[in-house]
């Protein structure tokens, strides 16, 4: 074990050890404090997720893949320092037999909080555009699925270093969430898998965890993700009715949407950390399709709408810094 990741488990065997002893479910309280909230930048936004797409595909085993880890670790050592941040490496056997290296990235802010918060998204694109008409072997830049969320967050990190959040945000992004075939479920989630079966600090327990998975396409519409109001309806409540107090914002749907497969249920089921999952998709005749360029090769910069992460943004940092009440 180096002695930087010594450091790190070492922090977060302190961090947590409190955080543990009150189960996540009983401390979804929520109240307006009164706290001034800081503002969130979409151009920063923006430009943390362009780039990301500068380094092309982040499928694991690819070029850009090992660029982009990188890239994210060093981004996330400069706001949280690097004591605070933990690459978590497993392998995973690909399909064409090849061991393929997988990184999820764990950064801490406000570690000396045992009050705490979970932010993630994954990190990883897909290796294959197989819902594109051409060129369906080829891997897609992920701009929105993989690269919006991870930008938001990378915008919500530079926030925290200049404005401590009220309670700790432990943010984990996850490799290898997209890396399956279509009707393979093993093979996808991979990251969150492995997260969950070797926690960094064993009984970690945050009062919840929010999931951002294509959060920045232009027109998009949040419903109420099924899974998520199965699992954490309260917090889904309450960050949807943080939109609709928002002038200007109206794509956080008071509506039910689909059960959706994602990160989010793996940690549900596994951790049983309540979290949710704010993702972009439609409903119709009960059945939930996602957006026209999703998993195709149109998804690229021009999908990006700084109107949505500014959405995203808002609601996130009124959540943290002005709707968390005492967790007892």
């Amino acid at each position: 074990m180096t002695k930087l990741r010594y450091l790190f488990l070492s922090l977060l065997a302190i961090i947590f050890v409190v955080s543990c002893s009150q189960n996540s479910s009983e401390r979804l309280n929520f109240e307006r404090q009164g706290q001034p909230v800081p503002s969130f930048s979409a151009d920063s936004a923006y430009r943390f997720i362009e780039q990301q797409v500068q380094f092309g595909p982040r499928n694991p085993g690819s070029e850009g893949h090992q660029q982009t880890e990188e890239y994210l670790l060093k981004k996330l050592r400069s706001f949280a320092g690097a004591r605070s941040v933990y690459p978590q490496h497993f392998m995973h056997l690909g399909y064409d037999g090849d061991s393929l290296q997988m990184t999820n990235i764990i950064a801490s802010f406000n570690p000396q909080s045992s009050d705490r918060i979970m932010l993630c998204a994954h990190w990883d694109t897909r290796p294959r555009a197989d819902k594109d008409s051409t060129n369906t072997d080829t891997p897609i830049l992920g701009a929105d699925d993989g690269g919006s969320g991870v930008g938001v967050l990378l915008e919500l990190a530079r926030i925290f270093e200049q404005n401590s959040p009220p309670v700790g945000v432990d943010i984990v992004l996850f490799d290898g969430e997209d890396y399956g075939k279509e009707g393979d479920m093993a093979n996808y989630f991979l990251g969150s898998r492995y997260w969950t079966s070797n926690p960094p600090v064993a009984g970690y327990s945050p009062r919840f965890g929010i999931l951002l998975d294509m959060v920045g396409g232009e027109n998009a519409r949040f419903p109420k993700e099924g899974n998520s109001m199965r699992y954490a309806p309260s917090l889904v409540n309450e960050v949807w009715s943080i939109a609709n107090e928002k002038e200007g914002i109206q794509r956080f749907v008071e509506k039910k949407g689909g059960n959706i497969s994602d990160d989010h249920v793996v940690i549900n089921q596994k951790s049983g950390i309540p979290t949710i999952n704010i993702i972009r998709h439609n409903t119709t005749s009960g059945s939930h399709q996602f957006a026209p360029y999703w998993h195709t090769q149109n998804d690229d910069m021009s999908i990006i709408s700084k109107n949505t992460l500014q959405d995203v943004g808002d609601v996130l940092t009124e959540l943290i810094y002005n709707r968390l009440g005492n967790s007892n």
